[in-house]
């Protein structure tokens, strides 16, 4: 059910001459990849080994970041470099959904078969009583942190165009990249501790790489631009890794599902909505405004964080495979 919804986005958007198709095509791959993101990012959980216990959590907070910059400069190589420049991207990204089409039909299944095939789909969005006091820190660290990535995403053309003068498109993927990867490598970092002092360590890194990446606007200097970015980068993998792995807490399989969907929906959403006011405010404000806006965003999200974070309760029975650490 979710593969036809990618596809026919990236069938759509090969040949785009109007808004209406363009906005079409993209609808449907935003719902393809909202349908997609809950059920495979709870099969990864599912499938994790038990040992380390934060393999699951980073694993599956993190796939979207490296699937985001592998993507980012892939793309931009395509688009650079490739055939059809409009064009071939999308066709390499169908051919991708065949492959792992064809790798889901052969991937072991975690979860018994039960009736109500139509019923399991229907949009479940749900976060146990046991951890819903982790979720106002949570969605602090989850709307900061992809609104960031949001930011980059709309105005990085501005800033690399102000900085670099191009428009190489590999540029662009490349700056985009480095503030998504080193968000894979700082995720297993905050195993190391609970999941309330990772989100701890994690923003307070990612507000420093704000007040670098303003102040590299500032004076503009590329340097420090690139530097601040990827250390916000890292912080932010650190504190996504630590709040998912906090709201899996003593999580059975089913779940997960509606965890990951409570995520997500506050991932996108935030990330969206906020990106449509700073749209609008652009016409407004100037670029190095828009990133105090967006900085200040960090410094609130992060003394919630400090202040707020708190680990799972402790349940009496039992471990979970994929629980806090005690």
């Amino acid at each position: 059910m979710i593969k036809p919804w990618l596809m026919l986005g990236c069938l759509l958007l090969l040949n785009v001459h109007d808004i209406g198709t363009l906005l079409s095509g993209r609808l449907l791959m935003g719902v393809g990849t909202g349908l997609a993101s809950s059920s495979l990012t709870s099969y990864i959980v599912d499938a994790a080994p038990s040992r380390p216990t934060w393999l699951g959590s980073v694993a599956s907070s993190q796939g979207p970041m490296l699937g985001l910059s592998l993507g980012a400069v892939a793309s931009g190589a395509l688009v650079q470099f490739g055939p059809w420049p409009r064009q071939f991207i999308y066709l390499v990204s169908a051919g991708l959904l065949l492959l792992s089409a064809a790798l889901i039909v052969i991937s072991p299944e975690t979860a018994k078969p039960t009736p109500g095939a139509w019923r399991s789909l229907v949009p479940r969005v749900r976060v146990p009583a046991r951890v819903r006091h982790l979720l106002p820190v949570a969605a602090a660290v989850f709307v900061a942190t992809w609104t960031t990535g949001a930011f980059y995403q709309a105005f990085m053309p501005a800033l690399v165009e102000d900085q670099l003068h191009t428009h190489s498109s590999l540029i662009l993927g490349l700056v985009f990249a480095a503030y998504m990867a080193p968000s894979v490598l700082g995720a297993p970092l905050g195993g190391r501790f609970t999941s309330a002092a990772a989100q701890r360590i994690g923003m307070i890194i990612f507000l420093a790489g704000w007040i670098g990446i303003i102040t590299a606007i500032g004076v503009d200097t590329l340097a420090l631009f690139i530097a601040a970015t990827i250390v916000a980068g890292a912080g932010q993998g650190i504190a996504i890794s630590a709040a998912t792995r906090g709201l899996l807490y003593g999580s059975v399989l089913a779940d997960r599902a509606p965890i990951f969907s409570a995520i997500y929906l506050l991932c996108y959403v935030g990330a969206a909505l906020l990106s449509f006011i700073s749209g609008q405010l652009s016409n407004t404000f100037s670029l190095p405004q828009i990133a105090l806006g967006y900085g200040s965003l960090a410094l609130v999200a992060t003394v919630i964080t400090v202040l707020v974070a708190r680990n799972p309760h402790t349940a009496p029975t039992g471990n979970s495979q994929h629980g806090e650490q005690s």
